[in-house]
């Protein structure tokens, strides 16, 4: 049995157990483990029962061989100079990155084909993982390094992940606090045609929070699957928050449609979180015409702007609770606070240009939560990479070519690595 009907003919909470039989079966393995980042994005969690005779501990994001086979989303293959050589394997599922799939092998079959023909084994994981998800806890218990409050068990539950990629762009967000929630808003959707995207600013801590979220991410959601535009979801959405809430609770919300193809940007700006440029070396904060947020006030009209991004280009989204200048641009206490935090989320971003779309997040959360950072603690932050598109028909051409290839394998020191 081929392993990819091994782990559809699994149970839920079985996929590890037939994947083991499997790899014995095929590549002699002498025991195959999971690791699965936790909600922080800091440390790899074993799946219970472990099956490596020496047992396998949490690991930090970015140590070690599986610590780095993570970070660097690249396979790595360690030892073969005694008995025994050990695989690890990052499992991620469209750009979402889950975990790290460990094999130990004999040293005879631990080869660079081998180790490559595992990784596909890890992929395939990673979207039977997502599947089992809907019916065992198993994973979601991994994951978990300390109890998620109510409000974020919530919030997780609605949100489409961390990550997505494609040909034309990688998209990877990462939020603060990740095991209580301050409702912030996160979603996208793919076809064949354009990239939607929303990201919104939470609304503070609690459940009272996150059932505002919820309620305007299924009517954003609910108006696009009807194949209504940006201005259509927005009003959809504003007309919900205002029927349950009578104006007592509005989100501030960015609404994106963009054209795969051409890069040509439709945007809903509803009082919504700063987007930030960098171009070339010129990082800067796109001002675009704010309308009022979902919710505010009863049947408000909203328009789309437009714009458009170059291959090379990166967004940067930063949704946070935070005012904004006065209309009339006055020399305020206000205006001089939001002038000091645009300056700080400049300088955050500047200070990864350096690093891949997926590290980006992480990082300028990290800067901007300094003690002398000026933004709140709860935080979302989105980095989009746009590569550049093709048309419908060119990508239908290249059907069988892989978005990402994996890299050559080198030995080193005895071991191979990816390159």
């Amino acid at each position: 049995m081929t392993v990819e009907r091994a782990l559809r003919a699994a149970p839920p909470h079985g996929l590890l157990d037939s994947l083991r039989i499997n790899l014995a079966q095929q590549f002699a393995a002498f025991s195959a483990d999971l690791l699965l980042v936790d909600y922080g994005l800091t440390v790899l969690r074993p799946v219970e029962p472990v099956q490596a005779p020496t047992g396998l501990q949490p690991v930090a994001v970015g140590s070690g061989p599986a610590g780095r086979a993570f970070s660097t989303q690249q396979p790595y293959l360690f030892g073969g100079d005694g008995p025994t050589a050990t695989a690890y394997l990052p499992v991620t599922v469209r750009g979402d990155r889950c975990g790290v799939l460990v094999v130990e092998l004999p040293a005879d079959r631990a080869t660079p084909q081998s180790t490559e023909e595992l990784a596909g084994v890890a992929e395939m994981l990673g979207h039977a993982l997502r599947v089992a998800d809907r019916h065992t806890d198993v994973y979601r218990r991994t994951r978990r390094s300390r109890p998620l409050s109510i409000p974020a068990e919530m919030q997780w539950d609605v949100l489409p992940g961390r990550g997505c990629t494609d040909e034309e762009f990688d998209l990877h967000a990462y939020w603060e606090p990740s095991y209580t929630s301050g409702g912030h808003v996160l979603d996208w959707s793919v076809t064949e045609e354009e990239l939607t995207l929303v990201v919104a600013n939470g609304t503070g801590p609690g459940t009272q929070s996150v059932l505002v979220s919820n309620l305007a991410l299924n009517a954003i959601r609910n108006a696009r699957r009807a194949g209504q535009d940006l201005v259509g979801q927005a009003s959809l959405t504003d007309q919900a928050l205002y029927g349950q809430h009578g104006g007592d609770r509005c989100l501030s919300a960015l609404l994106m449609s963009f054209a795969r193809a051409t890069g040509e940007v439709r945007v809903v700006d509803a009082g919504s979180p700063t987007v930030w440029r960098t171009r070339g070396a010129v990082t800067e904060r796109l001002h675009l015409e704010r309308q009022l947020p979902l919710g505010m006030f009863e049947d408000t009209i909203y328009v789309t702007q437009r714009l458009r991004v170059l291959p090379g280009d990166r967004l940067v989204f930063v949704a946070c609770d935070r005012a904004e200048p006065s209309a009339a641009g006055g020399d305020t206490a206000m205006d001089r606070t939001v002038s000091q935090m645009d300056r700080t989320v400049s300088h955050a971003i500047d200070g990864t240009r350096h690093l891949a779309c997926a590290e980006t997040p992480q990082a300028v959360v990290r800067a901007l939560r300094e003690p002398d950072g000026a933004l709140p603690d709860d935080i979302l932050v989105l980095c989009l990479d746009w590569h550049g598109g093709r048309t419908a028909e060119q990508r239908a051409g290249a059907g069988g070519v892989e978005c990402a290839k994996r890299g050559k394998f080198v030995e080193r020191d005895g071991t191979h690595g990816a390159t």
